[in-house]
């Protein structure tokens, strides 16, 4: 069923995909909206995107101010949203679950008994790159997370599209 980290099973019909960090308002939601913005650009109707938190600790909270400046300084439109955490139903009803570092990775597979569908992967594992997104909550680069966030949202759709 995978290939390495990467899922390789996308249900025929709609594709859902959703995207995982600790709290929800800073890698994930920025992940959610540069997806769907690549998603548009490509004029793919049959993808739907959402995001989650691995913990509950920014539920109901905003996406950080710091991630929607850069996401504006590119053009990326988002929505205000409130974080919440990953839920079993999110495992069921996703496709994809792209999850930002190893924590994440570590905390989701917990939270879904092992993974048994082989759904979780890193986002960066899209991109070929083994390595987890740095959390800008605690490094302040959002531009670097926005960075690594894009490579690896290309590298999924790309992943998506191979397999349609």
């Amino acid at each position: 069923m995978r290939k390495g980290n990467i899922p390789l099973c996308v249900r025929a019909g709609m594709r859902r995909v959703i995207f995982v960090c600790h709290g929800n308002i800073c890698r994930s939601p920025m992940a959610e909206f540069v997806m769907r913005h690549l998603v548009t650009e490509a004029g793919i109707t049959d993808i739907e995107v959402s995001s989650a938190a691995a913990s509950s600790e920014a539920v109901g909270q905003d996406m950080h101010p710091d991630a929607k400046r850069v996401l504006d300084s590119v053009g990326v439109p988002y929505t205000k949203r409130r974080a919440r955490r990953f839920t079993s139903e999110d495992y069921e009803n996703c496709d994809v679950i792209a999850v930002m570092d190893s924590w994440n990775l570590r905390d989701i597979r917990t939270m879904t008994d092992g993974d048994p569908d082989g759904k979780v992967a890193l986002l960066m594992s899209f991109a070929g790159d083994p390595q987890g997104i740095d959390d800008p909550w605690y490094t302040g680069d959002f531009q670097r997370a926005y960075h690594d966030i894009t490579a690896g949202c290309r590298g999924l759709l790309a992943h998506l599209e191979e397999r349609r």
